[in-house]
């Protein structure tokens, strides 16, 4: 499945799926919700809706530096998991570096995350674990 995937800057649509999708994971590993942190890293972030059937079903936001593309979130809503969307948006980014002339895309993951699976095989690999998150980059040539 293919979304439509178009730039936003609903703040509030972005902290729910947020924390809807890891808020297991926050509980886990004993982590709480910074919402000054969510608030000051929101405005330096290029985020996109991922939408299907005009309903906004996902999140993408990205930021980068001269080196890389970084992925800092890809959710997708419960409902739509495992439907290509992640793909999509992986492939998004990118297309989105290679037009920049970056030919790499970071992310961070937590360890524990089943996610970890889908960017392995779209290319990433770990570079380093600190603190229960994997680092992971993927080269595009």
């Amino acid at each position: 499945m293919t979304p439509i995937i178009r730039p936003t800057d609903d703040k509030a649509f972005a902290e729910k799926l947020i924390r809807q999708n890891m808020s297991g994971y926050y509980q886990y590993l004993d982590m709480r919700w910074d919402t000054e942190l969510f608030d000051r890293q929101w405005g330096e972030l290029d985020s996109y809706a991922l939408v299907i059937n005009a309903s906004r079903v996902g999140l993408l936001c990205i930021n980068h530096d001269e080196d890389a593309y970084y992925i800092r979130e890809l959710q997708i809503d419960p409902m739509w998991q495992r439907q290509g969307l992640g793909t999509a948006a992986i492939r998004f980014t990118a297309e989105t570096a290679q037009q920049a002339d970056i030919h790499l895309v970071r992310l961070r993951v937590f360890g524990i995350n089943p996610a970890i699976a889908l960017y392995q095989r779209m290319g990433f690999r770990i570079l380093k674990t600190a603190k229960g998150m994997h680092t992971m980059e993927r080269r595009i040539l």
